[in-house]
């Protein structure tokens, strides 16, 4: 059973950015209440506008589980709100050192 990255590249405006972070940590908190294994959750700016949420998986299936229970959230509603041009990546981890 391979882990699992996803990494969440997204628009926001600006004057957005403290709300941004609060929101994630929000959807990080009942992400693993919904759907245990999120191992690590991180919020990146590239730019102002241009942000990367990361996240790792101990499981395909883990990812797959909380794909299932988390969309249309209260918290994933707010989060998602907030953004534009949102796209994602699903990196499966063959190697690690």
């Amino acid at each position: 059973m391979s882990a699992v990255i996803t990494v969440t590249r997204f628009q926001i405006d600006p004057a957005d950015a403290e709300q941004i972070r609060a929101r994630h940590a929000a959807l990080v908190a009942a992400t693993r209440k919904a759907a245990p294994g999120l191992t690590e959750a991180r919020l990146g700016r590239l730019s102002d506008e241009t942000w990367v949420g990361i996240w790792r998986w101990d499981s395909a299936a883990s990812l797959q589980a909380a794909r299932q229970a988390v969309p249309g959230s209260a918290e994933a509603t707010a989060a998602f709100a907030l953004t534009r041009e949102a796209g994602v990546d699903d990196i499966e981890i063959f190697d690690e050192h």
